[in-house]
């Protein structure tokens, strides 16, 4: 429908109040409750309309991630740096090494591999590196936040860096953020154990986080500096 000279996608759901959200490309979704008059949505959208139109302008500012090959003499990047890639060709299993002093990584493939073999590879190593990385920080930052995951994973999402799931308590991490500095990294794991203590998005959550990271929009603006994917949401879930 159309609100304020804007297209939105309305969805009426069970919820107990209004939730805007601007996607990238500039799509705008509004939840409501059922019952929700027209008027209702009407004035929630204008109230809000220079904050969507600040939110589109900061996602046509932000930089397209590039489309590799997967190819020698490429960069990819690990925890906030960009490594050269390595291409050499093995007989044997496939494999990665990160080479620090000499800026590369290596990666060690079968003679005629294919772009998606290289990218699988290396998508398995990015893995690996997360779970050695994921437990410490849960270490770290549970007892700053004051609350426990039960469990946790890591997944390949394309529309967010991070899920939690209040009931089982359980955090899904996106395996792209191996890519960026760890702190980006901390704020996402810090924000899903925030919504063990409330589960909107709303003025006491944004007060816990002032709480427990005081510096947090910092790394978020990092974090939404590269755009994630075609319609992704700027931020955790």
């Amino acid at each position: 429908m159309e609100i304020a000279g804007l297209e939105i996608d309305l969805v009426r759901q069970r919820m107990r109040s209004l939730r805007l959200t601007v996607y990238a490309g500039g799509r705008i979704r509004v939840a409501v409750p059922l019952q929700t008059p027209v008027t209702v949505i009407a004035e929630f959208v204008r109230a809000r309309r220079g904050w969507i139109e600040q939110q589109q302008q900061r996602f046509a500012a932000r930089e397209p991630a590039p489309q590799r090959r997967y190819e020698s003499g490429e960069t990819v990047p690990y925890l906030g740096q960009y490594y050269e890639l390595l291409i050499v060709p093995a007989a044997g299993r496939a494999g990665v090494a990160l080479l620090p002093e000499a800026r590369q990584i290596r990666l060690s493939v079968p003679e005629g591999s294919t772009v998606a073999q290289r990218e699988a590879v290396l998508a398995a190593w990015y893995r690996q590196q997360m779970k050695q990385v994921l437990p410490a920080l849960f270490a770290r930052w549970e007892p700053v936040v004051g609350r426990a995951a039960a469990a946790w994973g890591i997944k390949q999402m394309r529309t967010r860096w991070g899920t939690c799931n209040i009931g089982a308590r359980r955090v899904w991490l996106n395996l792209e953020l191996i890519k960026r500095p760890l702190p980006c990294l901390e704020y996402v794991l810090v924000h899903e154990l925030t919504h063990l203590h409330e589960r909107l998005h709303n003025a006491r959550f944004w007060g816990l986080m002032d709480q427990f990271m005081p510096d947090w929009r910092m790394h978020r603006a990092e974090l939404n500096r590269v755009l994630l994917a075609p319609g992704a949401a700027p931020d955790a879930d």
